[in-house]
C-alpha cells in the first residue's frame, strides 16, 4: 500500500515539506518486505515483526519519517509480546505507536504533523476496545478516525516540522505524515480481513 501510495504522499510532501516523504517511504517498507521475506522462519510474536520493521525502517529510511515510524514500531513491539492480538493488545500497540512518535517528534495535537492522525486514531480504537468491539473494529474505528484527522490537517498552519517554515502557505495542504498514517492503518486492517496474503 505505501509503494501504490509513494505519488500521493511525494506530491504531498512537495507541496508542503521537501518532497521524498513517499520514496523515503517506498524504500523502507520495501526494505522491510525482503527482510521478512528473508526470514527462515516466522517470529512467534508479533513484537518480532514490529521491532524487526522498526530497525529496518530506521536503518533505511531518510528524513524525518524513518526515525518516528521507527520509534513508533519499536514502542509498539514493547506492548505486544504476543503471538495474537485480542482488542486491548490492539490498543496498547497503538498507544505504544503513538507515544514514540510524540517521544521522538515533541509534537502535538493541531501541528500539521502525523500525530493529528495517530491520535484520534487511539482515542476512537480505545473507545471502540470499551464498546466491546473485536480487534477488527478496534482497527477499523482508528482507521477512520485517522481518515478524519488527516482531512482535517488541510486547514491547519504547520507549527512543526519542515511545513511550518513556509508559514501561512502551509494551510490548504494534507500533512503527508497524517496521510502515511491512514496508509499504515489501512493496511493493517486489510490484513486483518484477508490474512496470509
Amino acid at each position: 500500500m505505501i509503494v501504490s501510495s509513494r505519488d500521493e504522499l511525494t506530491e504531498l510532501d512537495r507541496q508542503i515539506g521537501d518532497g521524498d516523504h513517499g520514496e523515503n517511504l517506498n524504500r523502507g517498507f520495501q526494505a522491510v518486505v525482503a527482510k521478512l521475506d528473508g526470514l527462515e522462519e516466522q517470529p512467534a510474536q508479533i513484537g518480532d515483526v514490529l521491532k524487526l520493521v522498526a530497525t529496518t525502517l530506521m536503518s533505511s529510511v531518510g528524513g524525518a519519517s524513518g526515525p518516528l515510524y521507527g520509534t513508533a514500531f519499536l514502542r509498539a513491539a514493547k506492548v505486544t509480546g504476543l503471538a495474537e492480538l485480542d482488542s486491548s493488545a490492539v490498543v496498547a500497540l497503538l498507544e505504544g505507536a503513538l507515544e514514540g512518535i510524540t517521544a521522538r517528534g515533541k509534537a502535538v495535537p493541531g501541528e500539521k504533523t502525523m500525530v493529528d492522525a495517530w491520535q484520534p486514531a487511539v482515542d476512537a480504537a480505545v473507545e471502540a476496545a470499551n464498546s466491546g468491539s473485536d480487534p477488527a473494529g478496534v482497527l477499523e474505528a482508528a482507521l477512520a478516525a485517522a481518515e478524519a484527522g488527516a482531512l482535517a490537517t488541510v486547514p491547519m498552519l504547520a507549527t512543526k516540522g519542515r511545513a511550518s517554515y513556509l508559514g501561512e502557505r502551509s494551510v490548504g495542504h494534507q500533512d503527508p505524515g497524517a496521510t502515511s498514517t491512514v496508509v499504515i492503518l489501512r493496511a493493517a486492517v486489510a490484513a486483518v480481513d484477508a490474512p496470509g496474503e
